[in-house]
């Protein structure tokens, strides 16, 4: 598994759901699909995917701060 970080490139809004495809290893349109639907159901779907948006590093921030 890769580190969770958001990636630069093949990214829609925030990166959130390409960031948990990498990481997760499967398609970033799967894991989209999987968050649309998601949002059908009751719970904090739309919270939890902008606090991921905050918290995630951005892949280029990720790759300077583990390098030094």
């Amino acid at each position: 598994m890769t580190a969770l970080a958001r990636p630069t490139h093949g990214r829609m809004i925030g990166g959130v759901c390409a960031a948990l495809a990498r990481r997760f290893g499967t398609s970033a349109t799967t894991m989209r699909v999987i968050f649309l639907v998601s949002c059908l159901l009751p719970g904090p779907q739309f919270l939890l995917y902008i606090a991921l948006w905050i918290l995630l590093p951005s892949e280029n921030k990720a790759a300077t701060r583990t390098a030094w």
